[in-house]
């Protein structure tokens, strides 16, 4: 951002100079005019017409210049911030990513977006206050010592009632970011559970939730504008004010002769643009206040500690043997899954079965290293999952979650999410979706849409499978593989796992079917307080 601050504070130089050279120019052309009659002629007045035009174009163009650096610069830094958090997130275990996601969506959907005021508008005043308030006043010091110290009384009030109301914007900004962050995350919940609330009848339930939302947010940002325009008011009063004290002390010298009819007119001119600057950082601060709200949130949403630094181990052995000792890791109602010990082999099947929210798919989720236990370990041939290369890890893991990932994009695109596919249509064969394919209007060139809509949920699960099977990572994750199966999708899938396995691979599943738990080699009873291991 330096390059274009620079040149921001160079634009507000040459607005400086060009508006109290063009004040200066007028002033003495007015005078001229008026008490010296044989001047009233374009001809006499020729060149100064010449200087106040070129400088009024070089103060539009120095203006015209910011606002488009200002562009250029609210659009990098809202898009390196965006990207900054979104990285930040993102890297987080997935427990602490659920609690922060909503925040980090609100605030790269439209949050960050509040910024550009800032950039666009605020700094150019901030500049311009800094640069042309002070310069003025030193060209009124110097034509008329007492209308300088007017100004200097006046304008002090300025930035007090800035501070003071900036204060209350600030806390109303917090409040309007909250309720935004609030509706906007009930309202991704809602649309993203509509066909369940369909199919139960339930469309109508939320509705006076998210009106109730929406007029808190509404009441919100009314209170934030109230206060703006209240303060736009105030410093309209203040400035106001000031110039019109000048204006009084000018015109009463004049009558008596203490001041010439230039330098007055000079110091009138010159009088508002003394407060302008001030009064157009406050009313900008509003504007920007929102941003800079957002601003905070993402500062500490991508401050978060950084984890302790990894080790380079490595595994290149195509046999892993995972183990767990004493495995806690904690979840919504304490730990899950609690002390637990087990072990999966390579060339067998190992299914974690038990209760919902035991900590079946957390287990899957500490043996890929995203999340870190607080007590016990995950290890892989001896070597503490923590230690090793998560870059060379993930290589070495498949991993069909309880939803299989899919973007908006081809069929084939989808396969192909994750790397290239030697056999694409044995793995087809084996997940069954090949049968799939079949259906589809364009086969692998059919487009699928967000979460891969214009599947249905077994179809996309087969598609996960797919991918799998495809893969040949020495180990397989697999979470509910065979959910939204019939019984015979079921079968054909546990036989390409067991093949999997039979082949080395290890394969560790969570399943409660009996047809999985039939397939298994070792069966693995996970709960929140207590492990069996059978």
């Amino acid at each position: 951002m330096r390059r274009h601050l620079a040149a921001g504070v160079a634009c507000g130089v040459v607005v400086a100079l060009s508006t109290i050279g063009s004040a200066i120019v007028l002033g003495h052309m007015v005078a001229g005019i008026i008490t010296e009659p044989e001047t009233r002629t374009l001809t006499h007045w020729r060149a100064s017409l010449l200087t106040l035009t070129t400088l009024w174009v070089v103060r539009v163009a120095a203006h015209w210049v910011q606002g488009r650096l200002s562009q250029h610069a609210a659009t990098a830094a809202i898009t390196d911030i965006s990207g900054e958090v979104l990285r930040a997130v993102t890297a987080l275990p997935s427990n602490v990513m659920a609690a922060r996601r909503d925040a980090a969506a609100v605030l790269v959907t439209n949050g960050l977006d509040g910024l550009r005021p800032y950039f666009v508008s605020y700094l150019p005043a901030l500049f311009l206050a800094a640069i042309l308030t002070p310069a003025t006043v030193v060209v009124i010091a110097a034509n008329d010592v007492q209308s300088a110290v007017i100004v200097l009384v006046a304008l002090p009030l300025i930035p007090v009632f800035m501070v003071l109301i900036g204060l209350a914007t600030a806390e109303r900004s917090n409040s309007a970011l909250a309720a935004m962050t609030t509706l906007q995350t009930r309202l991704k919940d809602l649309i993203a559970g509509i066909p369940t609330l369909r199919a139960l009848g339930r469309t109508d339930g939320p509705a006076d939730k998210i009106a109730d939302l929406t007029a808190a947010h509404h009441r919100s940002t009314m209170a934030t504008l109230r206060i703006a325009f209240l303060s736009a008011l105030v410093l309209e009063l203040i400035a106001t004010l000031g110039v019109a004290l000048v204006a009084v002390s000018i015109g009463l010298r004049l009558v008596f002769g203490e001041i010439t009819l230039a330098t007055g007119l000079t110091v009138l001119l010159l009088a508002p643009e003394v407060f302008w600057p001030l009064r157009r950082v406050g009313a900008e601060f509003h504007a920007a206040q929102g941003g800079l709200t957002a601003l905070d949130h993402a500062l500490a949403l991508t401050d978060s500690p950084e984890s302790a630094p990894r080790d380079n181990l490595t595994l290149d052995s195509t046999a892993l043997w995972i183990r767990a000792e004493g495995l806690s890791v904690p979840g919504r109602d304490g730990m899950a899954p609690s002390g637990l010990t087990a072990c999966a082999r390579p060339g067998e099947v190992t299914v974690l079965t038990g209760g919902n929210g035991a900590g079946k798919s957390t287990t899957l989720e500490a043996i890929a290293g995203l999340v870190a236990p607080s007590h016990g370990h995950v290890s892989v041939n001896g070597i503490d999952v923590a230690e090793l290369n998560l870059d060379h890890w993930w290589r070495q893991i498949c991993w069909l979650p309880q939803r299989p990932v899919l973007i908006p994009g081809s069929v084939r695109e989808n396969l192909m999410l994750f790397g290239p596919i030697e056999d694409i249509g044995s793995a087809c064969s084996a997940a069954g979706f090949d049968d799939v394919l079949h259906l589809l209007p364009n086969g692998m060139d059919t487009r699928l849409g967000r979460g891969g809509v214009g599947l249905s949920l077994g179809q996309r699960q087969r598609l996960g499978l797919a991918r799998v099977f495809g893969s040949r990572a020495p180990v397989l994750l697999l979470d509910e593989p065979t959910a939204h199966l019939d019984e015979a999708g079921e079968a054909a899938v546990l036989r390409a796992v067991r093949a999997r396995a039979a082949a080395g691979a290890t394969v560790v599943m969570v399943g409660h079917r009996s047809a999985v738990l039939s397939a298994a080699d070792r069966i693995v009873l996970v709960e929140s307080g207590r492990h069996v291991l059978a």
